[in-house]
């Protein structure tokens, strides 16, 4: 069990502290939603989850196995609906494979990324979309 402290800041601000390493994050409300985007939003976090988590869990995989997966990056396009409710419509994850791979990595590389813990807790609603460049 881990428990994160958030507190109100106060202009829409947050500041959420990990119990266990005391690690801050402080959050504002995005420009099109009354704040001043000067952090990240609590829907950008969730986006960042996503990209760490696969990037944590194709890690594991790959120290088990020798591949060198250092170098590989995600990056996550976050988009928004309105209807009915607001919420993240999209979460577009762009991940580039560092070179030198092995091809048999490839597929249970992207096995380990879609089943990572923060995408298999997420809204069925919700559309992930994932394309891997390999670094080739």
């Amino acid at each position: 069990m881990v428990e994160i402290s958030v507190g109100y800041e106060g202009g829409l601000h947050t500041r959420a502290v990990h119990g266990p390493s005391q690690a801050a994050i402080e959050t504002d409300a995005p420009v099109d939603n009354h704040g001043k985007g000067e952090r990240f939003s609590p829907t950008d976090l969730v986006a960042g989850a996503l990209g760490s988590c696969m990037l944590t869990v194709m890690g594991i995989l790959a120290e088990r196995h020798g591949w060198g997966l250092e170098g590989t990056k995600a990056r996550v396009r976050k988009e928004m609906v309105a209807d009915p409710v607001r919420r993240i419509g999209t979460l577009a994850v762009a991940l580039d494979f560092a070179p030198g791979l092995p091809e048999a990595a490839r597929g249970p590389l992207l096995r380990a990324a879609e089943t990572c813990p923060v995408r298999q807790s997420l809204h069925a609603d919700l559309t992930v979309e994932i394309n891997a460049s390999w670094g080739d």
